[in-house]
């Protein structure tokens, strides 16, 4: 490894240079921060002060602090440290990866260094979750890691092969009897990204760059991809605590029967992910695993009035480290656990788009972010096949709609056990949204608009429903497998018309729900001036570069808080006013009742993501992630990894 000579000596001048480079990524990342305090700095003689609320009646109450601007402040914050702080030369990366990783970074370092430096990638040191991935394979040989490596896509359904060899790469269903094109496009999807580092792609020459002169070809190496969306292995808790046990005496019928497609009424999903979870937790329990628990991490909601309940909890995240161990009875509620495709409980190094905490599958880009469609792809123009700038549909901000916004089918689960269809993810959202009942939720809203001063009352769900959301169904996928079958889903759900992506842009607030896995519309609905709201279990590649409430609205799992947070943004609506007896606000119209701060802190996240998605959701930044990936994966595969590092 030869030293970097840019690091050699320093000077006033390259600390003002340092500076201003750093003053331009924040700009560049969507942190357009002296428009935002000059948006935000409201004088309160704006505000018609004369019309506060001081006695509010008996059924309304108030609330000190909302802990929304709290959470925006943290997420600013923290993204400007995160991108402050990322290595500006080859030495410093080496030396941040060296301090985090305990080892050397592998051979090619330097190469995939030029890459990103070409490339204008800017969160150069965040892998922690691709170096997670691969860390139990360190535990293992070189010879048992490539046997692995290449036995999954033989032996398993739903697997292909990506094969390098001499330089060459192709993509491969190596299944007996299996057509050679019968590959996903997964797998294809995931030979393109390799394509920019691979010196050729069988049967097409790839792009050549001059990073290539320092490493010209990946060496010779198999990868299995999983043709799914779904994580693919579950490796239980002893094997991964005690690797040299046998996983045949352990569990012997159910490694036998891993090579079967499906379930088929012998076990199910949550039943292996039961043993990846440690013998002491409520889930190894059988009885407590079909109990009620509220165990869980509850430093991911913040809260600045208990007594309101979850309805005025706010998660700091999106749920993709949730404890289903210790919760396990929250597993009924997410349609990924009765999966009909059958887990594998070897640790084999199987690369998959999405995963819930507990599986062990290696995360890559998805195919639906990387490619170009129009069901999945912001601005992609099918007439003359280009991506634009701008869509043609899209609306501008004043003229968005208030209303919180969501199509889609009804996939979401399987049917390995039958009956819970009802409790699947989306079936859940829209049910809350669409409830008619006299069902009343806490809502917290600003009196006057724009102000600190916060009431809260119980608004009947039937009203709400009506004036803030437009959720529906508009296709039924599983209803074979729902309690009463189609008439009964039809008639606890509502469904309408399919949608176009572009028809979404009318909306300020898209809903993004978990579908069978993860939800392949996120990038696109990043792209668009519109604001993401996102409930998930999933982590994905970008988890480490992304920041919530900065570039889109995290929702729990439970969705209870989602009134409070179109309050904050949107302000109160006629039957929050008429539940609290606000005669000082329904006299306004509703342009007057609007919360001006709050319309512009949302337009502001709306920015943001946009900003984000343009500069560190690109293309080429998934490929940088490959490339780090191959790199990685080469000194796995080689007998002697030590030669293999830089």
């Amino acid at each position: 490894m030869s030293p970097d000579s840019s690091d050699a000596g320093w000077s006033p001048r390259r600390t003002y240079a340092l500076v201003a480079a750093i003053a331009f990524v924040f700009l560049q990342a969507g942190l357009y921060t002296s428009r935002w305090q000059a948006e935000d700095n409201f004088s309160q003689s704006s505000v018609a002060t004369s019309s506060i609320v001081s006695s509010p009646p008996p059924h309304v109450g108030t609330v000190a602090q909302h802990p929304i601007p709290q959470l925006m402040d943290e997420a600013e914050r923290k993204f400007r440290a995160l991108l402050s702080r990322q290595s500006r030369s080859l030495k410093a990366a080496v030396a941040e990866y060296t301090r985090r990783y305990g080892r050397r970074p592998p051979k090619g370092f330097d190469a995939w260094w030029k890459f990103v430096q070409e490339n204008n990638v800017r969160l150069v040191d965040e892998y922690d979750g691709l170096v997670g991935d691969l860390e139990p394979y360190w535990n293992i040989s070189a010879a048992e890691f490539r046997r692995r490596a290449t036995q999954a896509a033989q032996m398993l359904p739903s697997v292909d092969l990506i094969r390098i060899r001499d330089g060459e790469s192709e993509a491969l269903n190596v299944k007996p009897n299996a057509e050679h094109d019968d590959v996903s496009m997964r797998a294809r999807s995931f030979l393109l990204m390799i394509a920019k580092f691979q010196q050729t792609v069988r049967g097409q020459r790839a792009l050549r760059h001059s990073y290539l002169t320092l490493h010209a070809q990946l060496p010779d190496m198999d990868f299995s991809i999983n043709a799914r969306s779904e994580g693919r292995v579950l490796v239980p808790w002893e094997q991964r605590k005690y690797p040299n046990i046998s996983l045949q005496e352990s569990f012997g019928e159910v490694v036998n029967s891993a090579r079967t497609p499906d379930w088929r009424g012998r076990g199910s999903v949550w039943e292996a992910y039961r043993r990846t979870c440690a013998p002491d937790t409520p889930a190894r329990r059988l009885f407590a695993s079909n109990r009620a628990s509220i165990t869980n991490d509850s430093t991911n909601y913040l809260s600045t009035s208990p007594h309101l309940g979850a309805e005025f909890q706010f998660a700091r995240d999106v749920d993709r480290r949730f404890a289903f161990c210790d919760s396990p009875s929250a597993h009924s509620q997410q349609g990924h656990f009765f999966s009909d495709w059958r887990t594998v409980p070897i640790p084999y190094p199987i690369l998959s788009p999405a995963k819930t905490a507990g599986f062990s599958d290696i995360k890559i880009p998805s195919h639906y972010y990387y490619g170009t469609t129009r069901r999945y792809t912001y601005a992609w123009d099918e007439v003359n096949m280009e991506l634009k700038e701008l869509d043609s549909m899209e609306t501008p901000w004043e003229q968005k709609s208030d209303k919180i916004f969501f199509r889609g089918a009804t996939t979401g689960g399987g049917s390995s056990p039958p009956g819970f269809a009802q409790q699947y993810q989306r079936h859940r959202f829209v049910r809350m949204a669409t409830d008619a009942s006299n069902t009343t939720h806490t809502v917290v809203f600003a009196d006057p608009p724009s102000s600190p001063n916060y009431l809260h009352t119980k608004v009947p769900a039937s009203e709400l429903n009506k004036e803030i959301m437009d959720v529906a169904f508009v296709s039924s996928v599983d209803h074979l497998n729902y309690p009463g079958g189609l008439a009964q889903q039809m008639e606890e759900n509502r469904f309408d018309d399919a949608v176009l992506l572009r028809d979404h842009w009318a909306n300020k607030y898209l809903l993004d729900l978990d579908g069978m896995s993860y939800s392949g519309k996120f990038f696109a609905f990043l792209a668009s001036d519109s604001v993401v709201v996102k409930a998930s279990i999933y982590q994905e590649f970008f988890s480490d570069w992304i920041q919530p409430w900065l570039h889109y609205i995290p929702l729990s799992s439970s969705y209870r808080e989602i009134y409070n947070i179109h309050a904050f943004f949107s302000g109160a609506t006629d039957s929050t006013l008429a539940a609290a007896n606000s005669t000082s606000l329904t006299d306004l119209s509703a342009s007057q009742r609007q919360s001006l701060d709050g319309d512009r802190r949302l337009r502001r996240i709306a920015r943001a993501g946009k900003q984000w998605k343009k500069t560190m959701g690109r293309q080429v930044d998934m490929e940088a992630y490959v490339y780090r990936l191959c790199l990685e994966y080469a000194r796995l595969w080689a007998d002697d990894r030590e030669k293999m590092s830089y």
